[in-house]
C-alpha cells in the first residue's frame, strides 16, 4: 500500500549488467534522484506529480480540518490509500506505472481531483548505464508508452548508447543522466533488474518470470509483446564484399559463455568451411578474472577494441548471421536487423528475444538467472549458485556439444 511519509531517498537496487561493452563508474546512484519537490501546481499551494511514483505535498493549514488525500487506481477502480494530514508529503510505494487519480478536500470542500494524463508533457524513461543489451531489450517499451500516452518523451541513458537511437527516434530528446533537468518532468520511470523487491516497489512482477526486456513492459504498463528498436548508421556500407559471420565470445561472467572447450574452434572450422570470414566483435580480445581467461578464437579476424558502438552494428548489419551469448551483443544483432544463434544455458529461453537459432540443453543444469531462489552476484565472476566449487559448474554450457551448435548454425546459414 502507498505509505504517508516525509520527503525519503529511495535508490533502486543497481542493475546488473549483461554487456562488457560499457563502463560502469563505480559508487554511482543507478539513477538521479528525482526534483526534490512535486513540480506539478494545484490550488492553495499544492503540489504533485508522478516522478518515482505519486507524490502530493500538502503545505501547513492555518484551520483546524485537516486535509483529506485519496488516491485511487483508474483502470482497476481500487483506492489505494486515503489519509488526513494537516500537512506533509504523501508517496506512494509502488514506482511503477499506475493511472493515478488525486483527490483532495480540504475539510468537507473538494479543492483538487487530478487524473494521470500525460498527453503532451514531459515524460522521463531512465536507464541504467553501463548495460548495453538491457538498453535495447527495454527502449523500444518506452517508444511503445509514448505512442500511447502522446508524450513528450526523454530517454537517459549512456552517452555510446544514445548515437543509436538519436536519428531513428528524431521525436525522443535523448540526454545523459548528468545533463538532465530533473524539475520538469511531469513522471519519471525507471528501468532496471530488481532482484530484492518483494514488496512490487520497482516492478508490479519479478522480471524473472516475465523475461529481462518485457519486465520494461510491465514497468510502463504497456503491451508486452517484443520487437526490436530502430538504430539509424552514420555508415551503413558493407565494411567487406566476402560473405561473413560474426561472433562475440566474450561476456561479464564466465556463467554466461560458453564453456564448451572445443566450442569456438569447431565453428569457426565450419564457417571457413563454407567459405565465411569470421569476425569478431567483442570490445577485448582478451577477458576473465583470476586464473580464468578467454581469448579471442583461432582463426577469427580480430574488429575488438574501444570501438564506437554504430561501427559494430555496422557488421552487424551485413554479416550473414551473429553467433553470441545472452549478451548485448546479441541484443545489438537483434535490433541491427541480424539473424541471431544464441548460446546460453544460464537464462531461461523466455530472458531473452525469441530466435529460432536459441541454443539451449535442457538435460543440463539451466536456467538459474530466472529462478528466484537466486540473486546473480555481478561482482562474482564464477557465479554458479547450483554447483559452485564441484565438477558440475558451468555444465549448462559445457554440455551444449558442438554438434547441437553447427547443426543449428547450418540451419541459420541455409534461411533466407
Amino acid at each position: 500500500m502507498p505509505v504517508l511519509s516525509q520527503v525519503v531517498s529511495a535508490e533502486p537496487a543497481i542493475p546488473t549488467t549483461d554487456a562488457p561493452l560499457l563502463d560502469t563508474p563505480k559508487d554511482k546512484p543507478a539513477y538521479p534522484p528525482a526534483a526534490s519537490i512535486p513540480t506539478q501546481h494545484g490550488p492553495h499551494g499544492i503540489r504533485y506529480d508522478f516522478n518515482l511514483g505519486c507524490r502530493v505535498v500538502l503545505p501547513a493549514r492555518e484551520v483546524a480540518k485537516p486535509w483529506r488525500v485519496r488516491l485511487r487506481d483508474l483502470d482497476t477502480g481500487n483506492i489505494l490509500f486515503e489519509t488526513t494530514v494537516q500537512q506533509g508529503m504523501i508517496h506512494s510505494s509502488k514506482r511503477w506505472f499506475v493511472r493515478f487519480r488525486i483527490e483532495i478536500w480540504a475539510g468537507e470542500d473538494a479543492v483538487l481531483q487530478h487524473d494521470y494524463d500525460a498527453r503532451d508533457r514531459p515524460v522521463l524513461v531512465q536507464f541504467p548505464i553501463g548495460t548495453l543489451g538491457d538498453t535495447m531489450g527495454w527502449f523500444p517499451y518506452a517508444v511503445r508508452f509514448q505512442q500511447t500516452h502522446g508524450c513528450r518523451l526523454t530517454c537517459a541513458m549512456s552517452q555510446l548508447i544514445i548515437p543509436l537511437f538519436r536519428d531513428a527516434y528524431p521525436d525522443i530528446d535523448f540526454v545523459t543522466h548528468e545533463a538532465l533537468d530533473v524539475d520538469r518532468f511531469y513522471a519519471t520511470y525507471s528501468m532496471g533488474l530488481f532482484f530484492e523487491d518483494a514488496d512490487s516497489v520497482w516492478q508490479p512482477t519479478d522480471f524473472r518470470l516475465v523475461g529481462l526486456h518485457r519486465t520494461a513492459a510491465y514497468i510502463l504498463g504497456v503491451d508486452p509483446a517484443e520487437w526490436p528498436p530502430a538504430i539509424a548508421l552514420p555508415d551503413d556500407t558493407r565494411p567487406i564484399a566476402e560473405p561473413y559471420v560474426c561472433i562475440g565470445v566474450q561476456s561479464s561472467s564466465q556463467c554466461k559463455y560458453w564453456n564448451n572447450p572445443n566450442g569456438w574452434s569447431a565453428v569457426i572450422t565450419r564457417l571457413k568451411e563454407r567459405g565465411y570470414r569470421v569476425i569478431c566483435i567483442d570490445q577485448k580480445s582478451v577477458h576473465g578474472s583470476g586464473l580464468v581467461w578467454t581469448h579471442i578464437p583461432h582463426g577469427a579476424e580480430n574488429q575488438t577494441g574501444d570501438r564506437p558502438l554504430t561501427e559494430r552494428a555496422r557488421w552487424l548489419r551485413h554479416a550473414a548471421g551473429f553467433i553470441g551469448l545472452s549478451s548485448g551483443l546479441s541484443w545489438l544483432a537483434w535490433a541491427a536487423g541480424t539473424k541471431v544463434l544464441m548460446i546460453s544455458g544460464f537464462t531461461h529461453p523466455i530472458n531473452e528475444f525469441h530466435t529460432p537459432y536459441r541454443i539451449h540443453n535442457w538435460h543440463a543444469c539451466n536456467s538459474c538467472w530466472n529462478d528466484p531462489k537466486f540473486q546473480f552476484d555481478h561482482k562474482d565472476f564464477l557465479w554458479c549458485p547450483r554447483h559452485a566449487g564441484t565438477p558440475r559448474q558451468f555444465e549448462c554450457t559445457r554440455l551444449i556439444t558442438t554438434e547441437h551448435v553447427l547443426a543449428t548454425l547450418d540451419r541459420m546459414l541455409a534461411a533466407e
